[in-house]
């Protein structure tokens, strides 16, 4: 073996190999994908990163001209030496898939018959010369295909052998693509990448944090961080003007096909920025990164070189949520006003929700309880079961009690359904004229709190939009629409009255709102956005409070008295009080902006070692039991599970 690698050098990847390459002689190294044995002959693909070649031993087979001594470390010995020949193909004929071998061979043309249009290498093969065997391999798990339907669990216990495929591959490098171009764009616009604390101070709000026991402090704990968000203000603090980085982050939360609890974000912090000034780095970035990846002209599609912008209030009427898809329309309809005008329309839970506002406070921006619509248009064609089965699913939606739907019949009557016992005709031909529906379209209904209805509707919207084939169950299909949805409310309000960050306690109200933090913090909007791809959140941000005085107007808002506050975000506090400069920024989410880019359909197909939706990496067995002698060390007692 010493003779291939240390004398006999790779000369090329075997995905690189071109007809332009006839006539050389070629050093290859890589995995058995496929072997062919014809009996004297044998064909093996050979797949490396950069895909695959077809190679052929062949004892038979001698070049058409004798070549001269080669510059591979032959020391100028005949480049076709038969015994050399024959025992690279004793070799061939034992070896199996996912064996990793070295050739040495000449590139020759298949023939105009043997052409394999679909790779990328199908018009030459290698005539192997030489070949070594570096290492056997046991039958693997599963094959090594592009189209596999092995089952997740057991690709994710031999991640090893499935990150050898070539979908995966291709992910893994346009992620080596996106972080290459972030760092050099944000360079080039004079930003510094500088580093943060992985172990920092738990504090509340936001995210649950992962905790780290202190050997060196009895009892104490670390946090990982979920976030640099107050270490990038820091920075901002001490001068450094603009900062990005590349960071792992973690939060303990649940699991689904667009989270994982260890991920990775481009953190991005300026000083003395607008909203504007944030907007326009980062679509000069997006630009930047689809053209470098191939993935699309964002030039086409966004002539002005901006995205468009949506308020959050807006958004959210019309599409359920604050990160809708724009690739279809298909959207929602509020039909509160029209319902407290028609007194319910003769339907009790709509009067139940409409007499609540018979004193005129029905306020668009923050209802309690809304009624609203959506249409399934006639062409979707769906059965009764298939309706049922949307509903079925959206169940899994907390507070979700059904979903009311009636048919569009001849004269605008509503049929298949218990609310034609009771409505009102008036109410009905409304509704009709609101929603603009034509004979055989299906209306769908629900009445509540607002939450839960925009959460039931937009889900919907999307299941219906897969169903009928406007977007893919996974991916773009070939269509990419960016949103900016700006100016939410600063405050949530929970279940007991008290008022929740509805980001974090550092975002800026808008100017506009500042005497509204004393009066009505419900109508309090601010500097926040969001970056939206294809109705995922790819980014969020805001232009941070710098001014210790509206930071404790905010604090006090949300229940935190002086001395809480600076028992749990002092040195910020103090940083503030030091001369702290406007600044704003943002995060992009590195793994979910490359699984939209890549077409993938998880998270996990475009991180190297993922958890499962459990949180588990079964191919390492994490998390583990610990023996408790470890556990006294740290001074942790682990209490026994119900």
């Amino acid at each position: 073996m010493a003779r291939f690698i240390d004398e006999i050098r790779r000369t090329h990847y075997c995905g690189e190999l071109r007809a332009a390459d006839l006539g050389k002689e070629v050093v290859l190294f890589g995995w058995v994908a496929h072997r062919r044995d014809f009996g004297g002959c044998v064909f093996i693909d050979l797949r490396d990163r950069e895909g695959l070649a077809q190679i052929v031993f062949d004892a038979d087979y001698t070049p058409g001209e004798v070549l001269r001594p080669n510059a591979l470390g032959t020391r100028g010995e005949a480049f076709w030496n038969m015994s050399q020949v024959k025992a690279a193909l004793a070799l061939a004929e034992g070896v199996r898939r996912e064996w990793v071998i070295g050739i040495r061979g000449v590139v020759v043309h298949r023939g105009e018959k043997n052409v394999n249009p679909r790779l990328g290498t199908g018009e030459i093969e290698v005539r192997v010369a030489e070949a070594v065997l570096f290492n056997r391999a046991e039958t693997p798990a599963f094959s090594v295909e592009d189209d596999i339907q092995t089952d997740e669990d057991i690709r994710l216990k031999y991640r090893y052998i499935d990150l050898r495929r070539a979908p995966l591959q291709r992910n893994l490098r346009m992620r080596h693509e996106v972080n290459q171009t972030v760092r050099q764009y944000l360079s080039d616009q004079g930003a510094l990448e500088l580093e943060t604390p992985i172990l920092c101070k738990y504090t509340p709000g936001g995210a649950r944090n992962f905790l780290v026991p202190s050997r060196l402090n009895a009892g104490k704990f670390y946090a990982l961080a979920e976030s640099p968000q107050l270490f990038k203000q820091l920075f901002m603090m001490s001068g450094f003007d603009k900062y990005f980085q590349i960071v792992k982050c973690f939060r303990d939360e649940d699991l689904r096909l667009d989270r994982q609890p260890e991920f990775t974000q481009i953190d991005i912090e300026m000083s003395f920025v607008s909203q504007d000034d944030v907007f326009r780095l980062l679509e000069g970035l997006l630009f930047r990164i689809f053209e470098k990846t191939g993935t699309a002209d964002l030039k086409a599609l966004y002539p002005s070189g901006a995205f468009p912008r949506m308020s959050f209030a807006e958004s959210v009427n019309r599409f359920g949520n604050d990160k809708p898809d724009l690739r279809f329309g298909l959207e929602l309809c509020d039909l509160t006003a029209l319902s407290i005008e028609h007194d319910g329309g003769g339907l009790a839970l709509v009067k139940a929700i409409t007499d609540r506002y018979k004193d005129g406070t029905y306020r668009l921006e923050v209802p309690a309880e809304i009624v609203k619509a959506f249409v399934i248009p006639a062409s979707a064609n769906f059965s009764r079961p298939q309706l049922e089965a949307f509903e079925k699913s959206l169940r899994e939606i907390k507070g979700f009690k059904g979903l009311a739907r009636a048919k569009l019949a001849d004269g605008g009557a509503w049929t298949q359904s218990p609310l034609t016992k009771s409505v009102t005709d008036a109410f009905r031909l409304a509704v009709n004229a609101k929603l603009g529906v034509q004979d055989g379209d299906i209306l769908c209904f629900q009445f509540g709190t607002t939450d839960v209805v925009n959460a039931a509707l937009s889900k919907l919207r999307i299941d219906v939009a897969k169903k009928t084939g406007v977007i893919p169950e996974s991916g773009h299909g070939g269509k990419w629409e960016l949103l900016w949805v700006v100016n939410p409310p600063l405050f949530e309000q929970n279940e007991d009255g008290s008022w929740a960050a509805a980001h974090h306690a550092f975002t800026r109200p808008i100017d506009e709102h500042l005497e509204l933090l004393s009066t009505d913090p419900a109508r309090v909007l601010c500097y926040r956005y969001d970056l939206v791809l294809n109705g995922f959140e790819i980014g969020g941000g805001s232009i941070r409070l710098h001014d210790p005085d509206v930071q404790q107007k905010v604090f006090s808002v949300l229940g935190i008295e002086a001395a809480a506050a600076q028992e749990m975000f002092g040195f910020l506090l103090e940083a503030l009080r030091s001369g702290a400069p406007p600044h704003g920024g943002i995060a992009i989410g590195m793994d979910r902006l490359t699984m939209l880019l890549s077409g993938g359909a998880t998270l996990r197909d475009v991180i190297p070692f993922p958890k499962t939706n459990q949180g588990l990496d079964t191919m390492s067995g994490a998390p583990v039991f610990v023996d408790p002698k470890q556990l006294d060390e740290l001074h942790v007692a682990v209490a026994p599970t119900k």
